[in-house]
């Protein structure tokens, strides 16, 4: 099996350098993304459909990363990309707003189990930082729960003291728990009765560089509970678990229901639009708050959101998801594992996170990783990975023959070249 070269893509990023400030910005940087060796990475790409990508040097890769999660039907999907041409026409952004928000604003309130409306915004933080603000209006409070380690976004708030940028008051009113552990919860709520606004949450644990966590039994009841008695908005973080555990919203599938749902990656299969979903109760506290941006009314990818949504419901895509992530990663530990390692893999199927064992610095890991990529296998080593509908029975069994040949490599290399490929 021959590895690929990125001599184009070494080109490009170099004549990026001069304009834009790090090459990439961002998570798609090859910093940012820790792409370890970079030498084993694309960073630009030409051309994609399906279930794959084509980088300037024209290497196909499998992807599974999905643009980070957009990419849920498939690359240039011809139902949602049809719709959006069609609404092209028509209009994009106008004076006015097309209808075809309420189109969508219908169809995500009979999708999604908790919604009685919804706002839509552009990207995954838009919305988590308006739940943010909903919250503090409808209670008249300023402080916030929130996991350690989940991510929200990059507007002040959902940041670290210490990071470039972020004064102490940004995150003053945020406290701190660890997943899972409803009795810091209640504990921050008895030590500061009337004073939280909210609760955020993703519906189940996926950091990056860790493994995995699902709720424990009983524990998101409990939190809806505590929250009820103390006035306290409940906001579930679905943009990256969004229509892949559940059509109906991942609060939906572990068997709670939210106050707030906050979505957007999987909603028009790339085509920027987000969304926030709320209970008639916030209904007032939305309509009170004055927030938009010039192009959070255009109209184009509301009609891919249509189209994307109704086929994902005709696809039974979740299921179909879990269904195909499953057979991959058994197949990946089970490669591992032919090979003498131990591949964990944690979190739902559909969205899983891996790792090897062997070594806690995840330097085999990212060895084996790179490997995989510069074979046509796009994976990245310290975030969680998505599946796509377009995925197929042949590429997961070429996925499997890549990471088996990966495997290989590994060992046939003596221990001390793990660090010598930074």
């Amino acid at each position: 099996m021959n590895t690929y070269s990125y001599e184009k893509n070494q080109e490009q990023f170099m004549r990026a350098l001069k304009v834009i400030p790090t090459g990439i910005y961002g998570h798609l940087g090859p910093v940012e993304g820790c792409f370890i060796p970079t030498s084993a990475y694309p960073f630009f790409s030409q051309r994609a459909n399906g279930a794959y990508f084509w980088d300037v040097d024209g290497n196909r890769f499998i992807d599974y990363m999905c643009a980070y999660g957009p990419n849920i039907l498939g690359y240039n999907d011809e139902d949602v990309d049809a719709a959006a041409a069609e609404q092209a026409k028509a209009g994009n952004c106008t004076t006015a707003p097309s209808s075809i928000v309420i189109d969508l604003a219908e169809l995500m309130v009979d999708t999604v189990a908790m919604a009685d409306w919804t706002f839509f915004a552009k990207n995954g933080g838009d919305v988590t930082s308006f739940a943010l603000m909903v919250a503090k209006a409808a209670t008249g409070r300023k402080k916030t729960i929130l996991v350690k380690g989940n991510y929200h976004g990059v507007a002040p708030w959902t940041q670290k003291l210490g990071y470039p940028g972020i004064a102490a008051e940004d995150v003053s009113n945020n406290f701190y728990v660890d997943w899972n552990n409803y009795d810091q919860v209640e504990n921050i709520v008895k030590e500061h009765p009337g004073e939280i606004a909210c609760f955020m949450s993703t519906p189940y644990y996926h950091p990056v560089f860790a493994d995995n966590e699902l709720p424990a039994p009983g524990y998101w009841q409990k939190i809806r509970k505590l929250c009820t008695d103390n006035g306290i908005v409940l906001a579930i973080d679905d943009v990256r678990c969004g229509f892949r555990l559940d059509m109906a919203g991942s609060d939906h599938y572990f068997g709670f229901k939210a106050d707030l749902m906050c979505f957007c990656k999987a909603i028009a299969n790339g085509w920027n639009v987000s969304a926030l979903c709320g209970t008639d109760a916030l209904r007032d506290a939305v309509s009170s708050i004055m927030y938009t941006g010039s192009y959070w009314l255009s109209a184009v990818p509301f009609a891919a959101g249509i189209a994307c949504i109704k086929k994902l419901k005709e696809l039974n895509a979740p299921q179909m998801l879990i269904k195909n992530g499953r057979k991959l990663t058994e197949g990946l530990v089970d490669t591992a594992k032919n090979h003498g390692y131990k591949l964990t893999v944690t979190g739902v199927p559909s969205m899983w996170y891996m790792r090897l064992t062997e070594d806690d610095s995840l330097m085999l890991h990212q060895e084996w990783v790179a490997e995989c990529v510069k074979r046509g296998a796009f994976f990245t080593n310290h975030h969680n990975l998505f599946m796509c509908c377009a995925i197929t029975d042949e590429d997961i069994s070429h996925t499997l023959d890549i990471a088996d040949e990966a495997f290989k490599v590994l060992r046939k290399r003596p221990p001390t070249t793990i660090n010598s490929v930074i």
